[in-house]
């Protein structure tokens, strides 16, 4: 074995928690337990039947088989213009304020390359998505975690980044509706938000892969969202100018194409256009078809978008009221695909513990809240990807191993 020498930023990225759980679930299933996944927020649900006749039919176009660039996508970024301004009142030059992204997460990654130098700070939520602390990594960045605490509603508090951080900050990364809190913001937040951005010269990027996955208009999305189309407010409606903000968006929650690989990043021009440079150096764009496939999902008929959201509406009270009838009082979301629950005594404080567990006496694998930031300890993240018999039997299994 060579003495092969790797970079110090692989470092951080050796743990991960879907990773990690993945194993402790391999484990339980070659010991012979039934597992029940409720720690992947994959959809479970199919894309619709005209999105996938879009892709089939292209299958057999031969111009669709070979690279696509920029230009090429021109359909797919007036589609995603088309969508934002119907949603949100918003108006996008497809030209240069989209940019196709495989997945948001690609983006969310990738987006740091294009704005930290080595040693720059990223304003990051604590608990968070784990690849936005992945890709500053990539780009030798320090991460500043801003905690998420349940009294304030899991948004973070802006005064209390201390002074020396903020000057050497380039970024703030949100994400609301927030996966694993599945809390939700007004408005309101944005609009501070974007202020905060503003006056310390920071780019500010959203995350906004669960903009349809919501449940109930809230007090201020009622007096507040200028369109009624959408229950939660997009970054960009605070920041209209777009004059720090870039938001990201995948088909993967909202049509139910995870496994297609397709999003788009939307916003400030100068941010789109960086973000295009490096993913120039690193890949062409999606396969022609997918993006038709796309085009079909965002034109076409949404009621398979709303028929997702009732189901996950079903299935969250189902899994709730499973879990209040063990004695287990977990509050209930009014967004996402995703139960935060605050572990009971004596797991308080040994997230990673519990799950691991919990895999191996019950076959119910479920996310720590540790793996997504330090705040995230004492909670554990259960995804609503099975249906209401199937998460009624998990909830009698962890019933079984917290008695």
């Amino acid at each position: 074995m060579t003495n092969m020498q790797f970079a110090k930023r692989l470092q951080p990225l050796q743990s991960n928690v879907f990773a990690d759980m993945d194993r402790a679930k391999a484990v339980a299933l070659a010991a012979g337990q039934q597992v029940i996944d409720l720690s992947l927020g994959s959809s479970d649900l199919p894309a619709e039947a005209h999105v996938i006749k879009a892709i089939a039919e292209s299958l057999h176009d031969r111009s669709t088989h070979g690279y696509l660039l920029f230009n090429g996508t021109q359909g797919f970024r007036q589609a995603a213009a088309n969508w934002y301004e119907q949603k949100f009142g918003l108006k996008v030059d497809p030209q240069t304020e989209v940019l196709p992204l495989i997945g948001s997460q690609e983006g969310t990654a990738h987006l740091p390359l294009a704005i930290l130098n080595p040693g720059d700070f990223a304003l990051l939520l604590d608990p968070g998505y784990p690849s936005h602390a992945g890709g500053v990594y990539l780009a030798s960045g320090q991460i500043y975690p801003m905690p998420l605490r349940a009294e304030n509603g899991f948004l973070p508090v802006f005064a209390d980044i201390p002074a020396p951080v903020l000057a050497q900050s380039r970024m703030m990364v949100l994400s609301y509706p927030h996966n694993p809190t599945a809390a939700i913001a007004p408005l309101s937040f944005f609009q501070e938000a974007v202020a905060f951005c503003q006056q310390h010269n920071l780019a500010l990027v959203h995350d906004f892969p669960y903009v349809d996955l919501v449940f109930e208009r809230t007090g201020e999305q009622k007096n507040s969202s200028p369109n009624p189309k959408s229950l939660v407010p997009s970054i960009l409606q605070a920041d209209p100018e777009k004059s720090v903000s870039i938001e990201f968006f995948t088909l993967s929650k909202s049509y139910n194409m995870g496994g297609f690989r397709i999003g788009y990043a939307i916003g400030n021009a100068e941010l789109i256009k960086a973000l295009r440079q490096v993913k120039a150096a690193v890949d062409f764009n999606q396969y022609r078809g997918i993006l038709n496939g796309a085009i079909a999902a965002l034109t076409g008929p949404q009621a398979g978008v709303e028929s997702a959201v009732a189901t996950f509406q079903q299935r969250r009270d189902a899994f709730i009221s499973a879990l209040h009838r063990i004695g287990w009082n977990v509050s209930t979301p009014k967004a996402t695909m995703y139960i935060w629950a605050k572990l009971p005594s004596p797991w308080n404080q040994n997230s990673i513990e519990f799950c691991t567990q919990l895999v191996k006496q019950t076959g119910v694998a479920a996310s720590p809240g540790a793996g997504f930031g330090k705040s995230g300890e004492g909670y554990v993240r259960f995804a609503l990807v099975h249906e209401p018999p199937l998460l009624e039997t998990a909830v009698e299994r962890i019933a079984q191993f917290l008695h």
